[in-house]
Formats: structure tokens, C-alpha cells, sequence
């Protein structure tokens, strides 16, 4: 029996001295912190992985929210992190120049689609050309993200005004968004232009609308049944293994060949309380943006992994978890740090 106790006790101290090793082996670690859009968060999960396998000696410790809300975790909450990587490249710019960056690079894009699942009401039944009236139905419940907070959803209110127009028919975004706010979202209509005002207290009356702080938070609501349909981005839609409805290329943001048809939609958001917004959103092709902070405590780490995004393996890691990627370009070339100009040899011209 003494003996049995004797081996047990040596086993525990064993397992103490093991998990003091590892401890003492991570604590040793350069620390990596990585804040990116909702949206990415598989494709970067590969990607930490992979970075960490190529530099074992460093902790990737990675945190994903809405675009907005993760820059406003820098320029308002002033926490410090070495990448930061959102949805929109142009909020930036918007948000962080001159005090806490001054170069960004785009790297991927995507498309807005309409998302659902077999359980759907009228799943079988919506296309293309009826998706507008199939969520107006009044057994169907949608879905998209707080545009205060997230990229896609004030994309979600630039993709309905914009039906207007390509479907011919003016009530869409009433029927579908103003109505079942309180109180209602006014839609300005000047000359072939839209604009959204989404004031400071964005809540749905009823039932009919589900509101979520990033895009991939309505999923779950997909999941278990509590929504029919969400507006979200293909590549999550594939990521997660959802059925999902492409809209045409005139409005689902996803085309530089649009892109003067999109600046045909704004949404001017009511941030009183947030200096660092820039208020009014207009839109414009989906591109995501990645850059180091100029409060970064490990900029050189973080411009390292900046290059492993852009590389050959990190671009191919992105496509393969269905993120679209598109040639690396910056806005400031003069700006981007010396180790990224020969992957980033393009500046972007609008």
C-alpha cells in the first residue's frame, strides 16, 4: 500500500515538474498579439498556427471582434496590439491616422451574400430576384450585424438601398429595415444617391429583425432555428458550411467594376460619444486591410507577421480556408515598413 502511495506521490510531483516546464517554457515566449475582423477568424486561426510552427519561440495570442469595435479597442480603449486586421481597409485610415498608423495594406476581399440554412423558411423557394420579398414575409426572420460596430453591417444597409434601384422597386428598404425600427431608420433619397442614418440607439422593434454585434454571431441564431436568414459574407458562409444566396454583382459590393454604382449608398452612423469614427461610411468594394499600430510593443514581430499574411504560404492558407485574396497594395508606399516593399511593390490609386 506504501509502495502504491510512493508511486503516486512521485507521479504528481512529475506532473508538477512537467507543467512547471511548460509554463516556464511559454512565459518565455515573445508575445504576439493579433486583433482582426470577426470575419477572419478561421482563416487567421491556420494562420497563428502555422506562424507559431515556423517561430517556436513565439505566442500568438489572437482576439477577434467587428471591424470598428477592434479598432476602438486601440484608438479608444488604448490597448496595445502588433497587427490589426479589419474588413474595411478604409476605416484605417478613417480611425487611426495620424496617431496610430499611417500605412495599410489590402490583402483579400469578399462578397455580401444572404445566408441560411435546409431549416429556412421558403429555403427552397428564394433566389436572386425574390429574396427581398421572401424576408418580407411575415413568418420570416432575419438577421445582420450592429453597424456601429461591424464592417458588414453597414455593408448590410448599402446592399438593400442599392436593390432599390437594381430591382426597380422603392419600398424595399422600408419594408425590410426602416418599419421595424424604433424609430424608424430614415432612408434620405437625393438624386440616384441613398442614405442611411442609423442613429445612436439602433433597436429593432418586434421580432422581426435580429441585431448582433459582429456578422458570425448570427450564426448560432442560425444554427439552433432562432433566425431564417442572415446577411453575411460568402466566405463565412463557406467556412461554416451554410447555404447561402449570392446577389447580383450591381449590389453585393464584391466588384471594382461597380464601384461607382456603390457610392451610391451611404450610411452616416450616430456617433456622438466616439471622435475616432469617421462618421459617414460609403460604399465601395469589399477590401480587408492589415497593419501595425504605432503603439505595437512588438512592431518588428508584427510587421513579420504582416509578410507571413502576404506571403505565398500565408495568401495560400487564406484561400484555402475559402478567403479570397487579391495582390498585396498599400496606401502609402513611402510608409510601409522596408521589410514588406518587396511583397507589397504596388500603391493604391483611387
Amino acid at each position: 500500500m506504501m509502495k502504491a502511495k510512493h508511486i503516486v506521490v512521485l507521479a504528481l510531483i512529475a506532473a508538477v515538474v512537467l507543467s512547471a516546464a511548460c509554463i516556464s517554457q511559454d512565459q518565455g515566449k515573445s508575445k504576439l498579439k493579433v486583433i482582426y475582423a470577426g470575419s477572419l477568424i478561421i482563416p487567421f486561426g491556420e494562420l497563428e498556427q502555422a506562424f507559431e510552427s515556423e517561430h517556436p519561440d513565439v505566442d500568438v495570442l489572437v482576439e477577434g471582434h467587428g471591424s470598428i469595435q477592434a479598432i476602438r479597442h486601440i484608438t479608444d480603449v488604448h490597448e496595445e496590439y502588433d497587427v490589426i486586421a479589419v474588413a474595411d481597409d478604409s476605416l484605417v485610415p478613417a480611425m487611426m491616422y495620424p496617431e496610430y498608423a499611417d500605412w495599410c495594406v489590402r490583402f483579400a476581399t469578399n462578397q455580401m451574400v444572404i445566408m441560411y440554412t435546409n431549416r429556412s423558411n421558403y429555403a427552397a423557394e428564394i433566389n436572386d430576384s425574390n429574396w427581398y420579398e421572401i424576408l418580407a414575409r411575415p413568418d420570416v426572420m432575419f438577421g445582420f450585424s450592429n453597424p456601429m460596430f461591424d464592417a458588414c453591417g453597414y455593408r448590410t444597409l448599402m446592399v438593400i438601398p442599392l436593390a432599390e434601384s437594381y430591382y426597380d422597386n422603392q419600398t424595399i428598404f422600408d419594408v425590410l429595415i426602416a418599419r421595424n425600427f424604433d424609430p424608424p431608420l430614415p432612408l434620405i433619397k437625393d438624386n440616384g444617391t441613398y442614405t442611411v442614418v442609423v442613429p445612436e440607439v439602433f433597436e429593432p422593434q418586434g421580432d422581426k429583425i435580429a441585431v448582433r454585434g459582429g456578422s458570425v454571431q448570427l450564426i448560432a441564431l442560425l444554427d439552433y432555428g432562432g433566425i431564417d436568414y442572415a446577411f453575411g459574407y460568402k466566405s463565412v458562409a463557406q467556412q461554416h458550411g451554410l447555404r447561402y444566396l449570392e446577389l447580383p454583382a450591381e449590389i453585393d459590393l464584391s466588384s471594382p467594376d461597380y464601384c461607382e454604382t456603390y457610392n451610391k449608398a451611404k450610411v452616416t452612423l450616430g456617433f456622438q460619444r466616439f471622435t475616432s469614427v469617421d462618421v459617414e461610411r460609403i460604399g465601395r468594394p469589399i477590401f480587408y486591410g492589415i497593419t501595425v499600430p504605432k503603439n505595437a510593443p512588438n512592431p518588428e514581430l508584427g510587421v513579420e507577421f504582416v509578410n507571413f499574411v502576404l506571403s505565398e504560404e500565408g495568401q495560400r492558407i487564406l484561400q484555402d480556408n475559402n478567403q479570397p485574396t487579391i495582390p498585396p497594395e498599400v496606401d502609402n508606399l513611402d510608409k510601409i515598413p522596408a521589410e514588406l516593399r518587396p511583397v507589397v511593390i504596388k500603391e493604391i490609386k483611387e
